[in-house]
């Protein structure tokens, strides 16, 4: 009773959002499929420690579009919309695109383009001239889901440390057998039936009436297409995926001819709501978050091990998805990737997608031992530091500390000893 009774508190205190009012650009609007924002410089640390290990989870690089879906069901509106007479000229010039696009990536969905190759080999050269001894003297383990473009990614990074230090050790693992910890959520049984059973959907549905704008899809298919006001904001925001899409494979298109920065944000936040409901842990469920728990048991053993005097695997990868990344970070509950909420028209301005898990995105925990031989562990989201702790700002959490809150995060506190 008290799951239906916060669930319905939820629904009815959905309200309209306005795009205007969250300061984003446009770049951003384009959420997880935002290309990757590198940081100018390499975080630097205190002469005063030395680093140990670094245990890094990544998202693939920039991609193609996964699939062929969002480009086949807009052609497939567009020509009807032709057929009947009704289309646009800006639906003619879309039409062209999404066939173009069609062509261009036949043979290639899903797939690591050029950009996120650069994007891989960048973030693999950062972190080989930011701590260059652990790649000496110790070795480099990577693992990656089995889907091409994580694969491809796991190559390009461990190939451009090749290039750094080519002496340098390096195993590599990828397959099904990663799935549990890099995909659980296709493995986890429990994760599988919530996604099925969508408890959320009702929220989601509410937001998505509430804020789905109409325009984008009348301004291509016509005044006289004649579709259903909820069809013509399915369309839209396939029409948003779609375009959103574009810019992680290089493809240029002016986004404004389509749809204004108002509507394209208001879809963008239809789209982060989905993203914020169906992977981390909200007031509907924890669940989302809590099918990452083998992966941050995992971290903790590998740095475990190299504290102990177990492994000298200084440099732990990890290859996978923004569903791999959002679940762990909502988990850990760092600044910007968790929040709790029963007004989900708040979500936009307190999760956003772009910030969590844009193209190659990135966690990195870097152990460091200070003179006296105390360790402590900075946590870099994005390659930029933050606070570990809720409500500290310290970056630098003595890993005894550091490692008791991790472990707190799991659910049930289980133990990693």
């Amino acid at each position: 009773m008290k799951s239906i009774t916060v669930l319905f508190a939820a629904i009815i205190s959905i309200g309209s959002v306005f795009a205007g009012d969250f300061n984003y650009t446009m770049t951003e609007y384009a959420g997880s499929a935002m290309p990757y924002p590198a940081p100018s410089a390499i975080a630097a640390y205190p002469d005063s420690l030395k680093p140990v290990m670094i245990s890094h989870v990544g998202r693939h690089g920039a991609r193609y579009p996964s699939s062929a879906a969002r480009a086949t069901r807009l052609k497939s509106a567009l020509m009807r919309a032709d057929s009947l007479g009704s289309i646009t000229p800006a639906g003619r010039k879309l039409l062209a695109i999404v066939s173009d696009v069609l062509a261009v990536c036949d043979g290639r969905w899903g797939m690591l383009d050029s950009l996120g190759i650069a994007e891989q080999e960048g973030i693999a050269c950062r972190m080989y001239r930011g701590f260059p001894e652990l790649f000496v003297r110790g070795r480099v383990t990577a693992m990656a889901s089995y889907v091409p473009r994580c694969v491809m990614s796991m190559d390009a990074f461990t190939h451009q440390l090749s290039i750094e230090h080519r002496r340098m050790n390096v195993y590599t693992e990828s397959g099904p057998v990663t799935s549990r910890l890099l995909r659980p959520f296709e493995v986890d049984s429990s994760y599988v039936l919530y996604r099925e059973r969508e408890p959320y959907h009702d929220v989601y549905e509410r937001f998505f009436e509430a804020n789905a704008p109409v325009a984008p899809a009348v301004r291509v298919l016509g005044e006289r297409y004649g579709a259903t006001e909820k069809r013509l904001k399915e369309f839209a925001l396939t029409e948003y995926g779609f375009l959103s899409s574009l810019g992680a494979m290089s493809y240029d298109v002016n986004i404004g001819e389509f749809m204004t920065e108002e509507e394209y944000g208001r879809l963008w936040s239809c789209n982060n709501l989905s993203q914020y409901l169906t992977r981390t842990a909200t007031t509907v469920s924890r669940l989302p978050a809590d099918i990452a728990s083998p992966l941050l048991r995992d971290i903790i053993d590998g740095i475990d091990s190299v504290v102990g005097g177990r492994s000298d695997a200084y440099v732990q990868l990890r290859f996978g998805h923004a569903e791999t990344l959002m679940p762990l970070l909502s988990l850990m509950q760092l600044p910007g990737c968790s929040y709790m909420t029963d007004d989900f028209s708040l979500v936009s301005r307190h999760w956003c997608n772009f910030h969590v898990v844009p193209m190659a995105s990135n966690l990195q925990l870097i152990l460091f031992r200070s003179g006296s031989g105390r360790l402590y562990l900075r946590t870099d989201l994005n390659e930029r530091p933050v606070g570990l702790l809720p409500g500290g700002d310290d970056v630098y959490v003595p890993w005894k500390k550091a490692r008791k809150y991790l472990v707190d995060c799991l659910p049930g506190r289980m133990s990693v000893d």
